[in-house]
């Protein structure tokens, strides 16, 4: 009985002391929102969440996030002073960073309440002067989003009402506010950067419409379509080439996950040889 003892005890420290010098996967930092649907959060819901899970597994790491609100700094806190190897979804020509290959492509959009049959697909459209409109704003005129100057360089001020991408930070998915505006009627339409719209219009009632927003003849300088990649430090070219493998051989995966956040979609240019 004793001899059966010692020979438990003996294999249990043996495989314990396996288990101590096992290698440890590596660990890549991502820094990501803790509240920003359907995006990242801190409960690791969002789609660009389950796209880091994918690229944990293909390349055999752990990955550990350092949560930061994604306000001014945010790039500079965590790529340029080094507080992370990551950070998710980033445009793809961003001067800010170095970036993959682009894994989406999408568009800011147009939300209105189904039942109102308004379609809108163009900044020029007349009936914009005349209805009430939301649109996405960041502060100061000069760093605000595309739709918002198409609109100003239109003379459509008065009947425009201003949503912050920040939000209240106290509420859950701050960006949510300016998609149930729509829903409530508050406002007739709302224009709104492609994943948060589809997200959230398809969590409304009343039924929510999407069109995307069309080429802008009379103002081409302005951009509605993004590219959108995973960022690194832009003095780390090695480590931003090594997702670029991953992210091509699961873009089935990658698609699958954008289609269960109703993420709206452009298709992406093949990739240059």
């Amino acid at each position: 009985m004793k001899s059966a003892l010692l020979t438990c005890l003996l294999i249990s420290l043996l495989a314990g002391d396996a288990i101590a010098q096992a290698p440890k996967r590596p660990v890549l930092r991502v820094s990501a929102d803790p509240n920003n649907m359907p995006f990242t959060n801190r409960k690791q819901e969002g789609f660009e969440n389950k796209i880091a899970d994918v690229l944990s597994r293909e390349l055999d790491c752990e990955i550990e996030y350092i949560w930061r609100a994604q306000r001014r700094g945010f790039f500079r806190e965590a790529l340029k002073e080094g507080e992370c190897d990551f950070v998710l979804g980033v445009p793809s020509d961003s001067e800010r960073a170095f970036t993959t290959v682009p894994y989406y492509r999408s568009s800011y959009t147009f939300v209105t309440r189904k039942e109102r049959n308004l379609n809108l697909t163009s900044f020029d459209d007349p009936r914009l002067a005349k209805i009430s409109i939301g649109v996405q704003i960041i502060g100061e005129d000069r760093c605000n989003t595309p739709p918002a100057h198409a609109l100003a360089l239109r003379g459509i001020i008065d009947n425009v009402l201003g949503f912050s991408v920040y939000g209240d930070y106290r509420e859950e998915s701050p960006p949510a506010r300016i998609v149930s505006a729509v829903a409530k009627g508050e406002v007739d339409a709302a224009v709104v950067w492609g994943p948060m719209a589809g997200y959230f219009a398809q969590r409304q009632t009343p039924p929510l419409a999407l069109h995307l927003v069309g080429p802008d003849t009379k103002h081409p300088e302005l951009r509605y379509v993004y590219d959108i990649s995973l960022g690194v430090k832009r003095s780390n070219k090695e480590l931003r080439d090594r997702p670029n493998t991953v992210l091509a051989r699961r873009a089935a995966d990658i698609d699958a996950i954008l289609d269960s956040y109703d993420v709206p979609r452009l298709p992406l240019e093949p990739a240059k040889k």
